[in-house]
């Protein structure tokens, strides 16, 4: 069953009750200092009295900005200008200036975000941050008898510190969030909040940035051409010493060609550029979720496959034929079934590590969903892991999952989860992203054009960072 979080409705009655304003001053953005990076505290802002009578709001002074935050003309700077490279100019398929200001469009669901949701209903954006800041904290130390895990049950961790208050600062000075009266946060604000904050914990101390494709770096059913603009993005990545990896489950084995062709203008990039192998061994290919991994060969400058052996875990290497089969009769049976109940008319396509169904009429996202979902559920006892995924336009299963690969991928480059970033469109129950909270830091996006905002910021951190590093 697919779950939504539902909308707020838009009326005053959902925020302000009605008689003397006692909720007046949750929209309005105290200015007391929080951090030693601010220099000295402000006067709280002007509250508004049970019963009495409404003070009229004292204009809101600019917070002491922090080393980590990011100015509203760098945002602009990020959000409208490509990397200095020699690409040509991408054809833009929505205005850059527009990225934050998307609506709900994404798929949402994500049970910490839903609970943030709620708790602006007593609460203010600052005060809510400040308590999720706090509660983290607590979290890292114990993160089975934490006071978030009792709030929201299926937290994982959370592998570097965040500083939320912040993050929510730095949106507020772009978006104005803390001046509205009667449209509270909505979903995606909370989570490009929540991606600020992670982006710039990143920033200290990234070795691994890892991208989902399809949705994340181009949009579905696409690939990367020579005017993507994440092409001069992942090779100024790369240049700053940071692996980067594409991790798909897109899966054809023995076909490094196929996978290349996905990515043929980053691949031609590389070429064009004549980047030596100190840059171009910095950049793999992880497809069918964990069953293959490519990586540029240094001679012909094309992808080529790396051998089982010597980047797979014990793990992945006891799966045997056998069971792989077995378990693919076993979902493909299940899929088959689920569309039948939907009256859903399929293919089925079948590969060596996957099965999966593809519409041959249109349909809607709820409809994959619930094949999904179902999948998902019947599977739920296999001795093997598994991801069944809503793919937007199919339903696949996957043998292992985008964590299982990107753990072997850590440890074959000796990289902690706190050292890796993970960037995808797809964390939600349904989504072949979602298992990658369990072994890194994420940051959630709806689009391409998103994935490029916060890689900008994210090189703006670290380019800051190692101009002025940090000293003890």
């Amino acid at each position: 069953m697919a779950f939504t979080f539902p909308q707020v409705p838009f009326c005053a009655a959902s925020w302000v009750p009605a008689g003397p304003c006692k909720r007046a001053r949750v929209y309005q953005q105290p200015n007391v200092s929080l951090h030693a990076s601010t220099s000295q505290p402000a006067a709280p802002a002007q509250q508004s009295e049970i019963g009495g009578k409404a003070r009229q709001p004292q204009p809101l002074q600019p917070p002491v900005q922090s080393q980590t935050q990011s100015s509203p003309e760098l945002w602009h700077e990020l959000l409208g200008a490509d990397e200095d490279e020699p690409f040509n100019a991408r054809a833009r398929s929505a205005s850059d200036a527009a990225v934050l200001r998307r609506k709900g469009h994404l798929k949402e669901q994500d049970f910490l975000i839903e609970f943030l949701l709620r708790m602006h209903e007593t609460h203010t954006c600052q005060e809510v941050f400040q308590k999720l800041d706090k509660w983290i904290v607590e979290h890292r130390r114990d993160g089975s008898r934490s006071r978030l895990k009792r709030m929201v049950p299926t937290l994982g961790s959370f592998f570097t510190p965040l500083n939320l208050v912040e993050a929510f600062q730095e949106y507020d000075r772009f978006f104005a969030l803390s001046r509205r009266t009667y449209v509270p946060p909505n979903f995606a604000e909370l989570r490009h909040i929540l991606n600020i904050a992670q982006v710039h914990a990143s920033a200290q101390s990234l070795k691994l940035c890892a991208f989902d494709a399809d949705g994340t770096l181009y949009a579905d059913g696409h690939h990367i051409e020579h005017d993507n603009q994440m092409v001069s993005l992942i090779v100024s990545l790369m240049r700053q010493g940071i692996y980067v990896a594409i991790v798909t489950a897109a899966g054809y084995p023995g076909e490094a060609d196929r996978f290349e062709q996905r990515i043929e203008g980053l691949v031609n990039a590389f070429r064009r550029l004549r980047l030596p192998t100190s840059i171009t061994d910095r950049f793999f290919v992880m497809g069918g979720e964990c069953n293959y991994l490519l990586r540029i060969d240094g001679a012909s400058k094309q992808l080529a496959f790396i051998p089982d052996q010597t980047w797979k875990s014990r793990l992945m290497m006891s799966w045997s034929e056998e069971a792989i089969s077995g378990l693919l009769d076993t979902a493909q049976e299940a899929l088959k079934q689920a569309a039948s109940q939907l009256r859903l008319d399929v293919e089925v396509i079948r590969k060596p590590r996957a099965v999966g169904v593809v519409p041959k009429q249109a349909t809607i996202y709820e409809v994959l969903e619930e094949v999904a979902l179902t999948v998902q559920h019947q599977l739920a006892d296999s001795a093997l892991p598994f991801c069944a995924f809503n793919g937007g336009q199919d339903v696949f299963v996957d043998i292992g999952n985008k964590s299982i690969g990107l753990e072997a991928l850590m440890k074959h480059l000796h990289v902690l989860p706190s050292q890796v970033l993970h960037v995808g469109d797809r964390f939600t129950i349904s989504g072949n992203d979602k298992a990658t909270r369990d072994c890194c830091c994420i940051v959630w996006v709806a689009n391409p054009e998103e994935t490029g905002f916060f890689i900008k910021l994210l090189l703006n951190d670290i380019r800051a960072n190692r101009a002025q590093p940090y000293i003890e």
